[in-house]
């Protein structure tokens, strides 16, 4: 369990924005972010832990880059969860907008260096992901797979953990539809992001229920 008063904080695009509210702090959305503050709430009620989101819609690498001292280092995170790479690459298959790899790997490195200088946030790098819906999202793979790779090899050079999420869909969808998790296989259906909040939790050693 995280220490009492811990603050953590979740950055990302669509998935971990999912409908958050920007007026209030505890207006968390409807998605994973929520799913873990709840399953915490319930477990330690008085612990005081704060849960913090601030993805947003839309987000690419460059965006966290250019907001992160006002929603990352301005808030002082005890803990700190980034999930970011998607739009990366669906920006190149909608709007002919590419980010080259080693482009998305550079800010990446950006804000984790501002992180691990100004603040004392331990970090969990998530994987993007992609279900094979459709033949349109498995050619993405093309692309996202060098982002995935950017991460994972980020997590591994700052000592960060790294939550695979392709895998963990991967493996589920092998007992059940690919739909089940994401109709359109970016943004997760409920069960989706319970699978995400359930995992997320695992990654740290916390055992608990994530509630749809």
């Amino acid at each position: 369990m995280f220490e009492n008063d811990a603050v953590i904080l979740f950055q990302g695009d669509s998935i971990t924005d999912c409908g958050r509210s920007r007026l209030r702090n505890n207006g968390l959305g409807s998605g994973y972010v929520r799913m873990i503050a709840g399953a915490l709430k319930k477990a330690a009620p008085d612990a005081g832990i704060r849960v913090l989101n601030r993805g947003i819609s839309g987000n690419r690498a460059i965006d966290l880059v250019e907001r992160w001292q006002k929603d990352c280092i301005d808030l002082q995170p005890d803990y700190l969860s980034i999930l970011i790479g998607v739009n990366d690459t669906w920006r190149a298959f909608d709007s002919n907008d590419y980010t080259a790899d080693v482009t998305f790997k550079a800010r990446c490195r950006t804000i984790l260096e501002e992180t691990l200088k100004k603040t004392q946030a331990k970090i969990i790098l998530l994987s993007p992901f992609l279900l094979d819906v459709n033949e349109k999202v498995t050619k993405m793979r093309e692309d996202l797979s060098g982002k995935q790779r950017a991460v994972g090899e980020l997590a591994q050079e700052y000592a960060a953990k790294w939550l695979d999420l392709d895998a963990v869909f991967a493996q589920a969808c092998t007992t059940a539809p690919p739909t089940e998790f994401s109709l359109d296989g970016v943004h997760p259906t409920a069960k989706g992001h319970a699978l995400i909040a359930a995992e997320w939790l695992k990654a740290w050693d916390v055992h608990l229920t994530a509630e749809v």
